[in-house]
């Protein structure tokens, strides 16, 4: 069963260690996400159905609002993985260049031994649970900022590149995004989402996964997520109240939701979560 060895909330978002076996299900997230091979066997991260190996010497970037997940190619025993989730806003303070945005140049990065070098001295410091790493941030930031510039070397728009091109989304779309995300807690059709804004189900579909680059189903769910893991990591109330806030019927589908979407159970992640 996956496990959650320490996570570290921040004001750059979330460092989680994760001991990982299982499959999970295609999300995504509004924070960048970098994840690393820490011990184990090798693993794969399919984005947009392309697979993205994740071992010794292969570390994957996820940009902002891009489907994907994990798959395990070896169920023998669990991966450690270090899987970062940064917030764009944070990078774009930290980074402190014209040309910085969270979006990857490509998914594939490259562990050299300097990054090798970052990702094991930020896991060895989470498990050290005996005092606090004053560092953390700092790694992060490193992390976050080599794995960046690595990405768009010998890429076409690399030496150029001076963010991501703005989205131009159709006013429906942003009646939808406003509509979802002030209704995370609530049970929600996504079918009432399509007649508020005016569109046939098919079309909304469409021209959401199109203008979003996920479904919106997935993007529901991506809002519950994040919900869920700040309810878990900032209030004392129990799990079931937490999931019965977010609109699950029971404990147990609540659960199985977070597994799903975030790797380990959410008692789990609750138990191993550090506010830096």
């Amino acid at each position: 069963m996956s496990d959650s060895l320490a996570v570290f909330h921040g004001q750059f978002g979330r460092v989680c260690l994760y001991s990982m076996d299982r499959a999970m299900v295609p999300h995504g997230h509004r924070e960048g996400h970098l994840i690393f091979h820490v011990q184990g066997p090798p693993g794969e991260v399919i984005i947009k159905g392309k697979a993205m190996p994740l071992s010794p010497g292969q570390a994957v970037a996820v940009s902002p609002w891009q489907a994907h997940y994990y798959n395990p190619r070896d169920h023998s025993q669990p991966t450690l993985a270090l899987v970062l989730y940064i917030r764009p806003a944070w990078f774009l303070e930290a980074a402190r260049r014209a040309s910085a945005s969270l979006c990857f140049g490509r998914a594939g990065i490259e562990v050299t031994d300097h990054l090798a070098r970052l990702v094991f001295g930020t896991a060895q410091a989470m498990l050290n649970t005996d005092r606090e790493d004053l560092l953390i941030e700092d790694r992060v930031c490193d992390l976050t900022q080599f794995a960046f510039d690595q990405s768009w070397q010998w890429t076409r728009r690399g030496a150029e590149f001076t963010g991501p091109d703005l989205p131009r989304r159709d006013f429906r779309i942003r009646k939808a995004l406003t509509y979802l995300q002030s209704r995370v807690t609530e049970a929600l059709e996504l079918d009432d989402v399509a007649r508020e804004v005016g569109l046939s189900r098919p079309h909304f579909y469409k021209l959401f996964s199109a203008q979003i680059g996920l479904t919106p189903k997935l993007y529901r769910n991506a809002l519950r997520m994040e919900c869920a893991i700040d309810m878990l990591a900032g209030s004392e109330d129990g799990v079931a109240d937490i999931g019965f806030d977010l609109g699950f019927s029971s404990q147990a589908s609540f659960s199985r939701f977070f597994i799903s979407n975030g790797v380990v159970p959410p008692s789990a992640y609750r138990r191993t979560v550090h506010v830096a």
